[in-house]
């Protein structure tokens, strides 16, 4: 193997919190802390693990780059300022970018400096490749974490004791870490906790940690702490359960939004309950489930998520189903054919659809769903990793 400095690199970027490189052919792990300026717990754990990692020399066998978000908007204690950085990854937009067709706002500059990173990391290194993004909430939360339903994603995420939620890429526009996903890389949003609580900076350091070694970059017997931060991120009622969102309210520009004080993340609620007011409407929940993210915070459009527990026995079945590649016979259905421009999609008639429960694609990996010029386009999650 080709081996890099095997130590801790100061860097001379203010992009970069810290490099620590082994070898080339060996795991190599990205995670971006501060891609809403307003979410700082993650920027403090990660010069925490950078600051351990230099003092006590800590062996390293992988590669790790932890690269900064929106620094505009960190320094301004703000969670944008013209667009949110966690809402443009695209390939359109990057495209336009990249072409000069687009007038740059303070987060696509943004952009283009991490994306330049990233296409940067991924060229000097073999892999395989984590991408980890880290956040905090604006109610109070247990730690969990979000993937875009690949087998990959689950099978990483599973080892850690904590509440996972599929299916996000449904319901956002443009998060950095589902169009990571588009090309085959690992990839996990893992959310600490409350904003402004010192606890969200604890979970998002044992999270690193746990990264780390479960990435292969460390191993668990130089990390004398392993244990404590196993302990930090293990959920005894939530271990290993798996969450589907099922329901998205939608902020409109116009709207006075306002959510009712006191849910937390995960907690129950009941069909009918009154959740928040809009313009001094009652808002009531549409279905029973638990509530996610509900929106405590001026900025942002998603006002809250519902959460469905996901069966062991669909779990099963849905990675029996990918793994002998059952999805190709939905092609041989009347109303459904491969997308010829992307080849991980299909294309829908919508007449078809309405009489295919969105569990049938959900089953065989194909989860976002784009209504586009009369047809319906679902996007296969799993596959092998190419070229960003």
């Amino acid at each position: 193997m080709t081996k890099n400095n095997n130590t801790s690199t100061p860097v001379d970027s203010n992009r970069l919190i810290g490099i620590v490189e082994g070898f080339v052919q060996s795991p190599t792990v990205i995670i971006f802390a501060g891609i809403h300026g307003n979410e700082k717990a993650g920027v403090k754990a990660a010069n925490r693990v950078i600051h351990k990692i230099r003092e006590d020399c800590v062996p390293f066998e992988g590669n790790l780059y932890i690269i900064l978000g929106n620094i505009n908007a960190l320094e301004k204690g703000i969670r944008y300022e013209t667009s949110d950085l966690n809402r443009i990854w695209n390939e359109e937009n990057i495209d336009a970018i990249m072409d000069g067709s687009i007038i740059l706002d303070a987060e696509a500059k943004e952009q283009i400096e991490i994306f330049g990173y990233i296409k940067k990391i991924l060229n000097n290194n073999k892999g395989p490749f984590y991408f980890l993004d880290l956040h905090t909430t604006s109610s109070a939360t247990i730690p969990f974490i979000t993937i875009s339903d690949s087998l990959n994603n689950r099978k990483f995420s599973s080892k850690f004791s904590i509440p996972i939620v599929l299916g996000i890429e449904e319901y956002l526009d443009g998060p950095l870490l589902t169009y990571i996903n588009e090309f085959g890389h690992v990839a996990l949003g893992f959310e600490g906790g409350e904003h402004h609580d010192t606890e969200s900076i604890i979970k998002c350091e044992a999270f690193i940690w746990l990264s780390l070694v479960y990435s292969k970059c460390i191993k668990k017997k130089n990390i004398p702490d392993f244990s404590k931060f196993k302990n930090e991120l293990s959920e005894r009622y939530f271990k290993n359960v798996f969450f589907e969102i099922v329901y998205k309210y939608t902020i409109k520009k116009t709207e006075n939004f306002k959510m009712h004080k006191g849910f937390k993340n995960f907690e129950q609620i009941f069909k009918h309950q009154s959740l928040a007011q809009s313009n001094g409407t009652e808002i009531t929940a549409n279905e029973s489930g638990r509530i996610f993210m509900p929106l405590y915070q001026n900025l942002g459009d998603d006002g809250y998520f519902i959460l469905n527990k996901i069966s062991m026995f669909w779990l099963k079945a849905s990675l029996v189903a990918r793994k002998v590649k059952i999805n190709h016979f939905l092609r041989l259905i009347p109303g459904v054919k491969i997308d010829p421009i992307h080849r991980h999609g299909l294309i829908v008639n919508p007449k078809i659809a309405k009489y295919m429960a969105k569990d049938i694609f959900h089953l065989f990996g194909y989860r976002k769903q784009v209504f586009k010029n009369g047809k319906l386009y679902y996007t296969k999650r799993d596959r092998r990793v190419t070229p960003l």
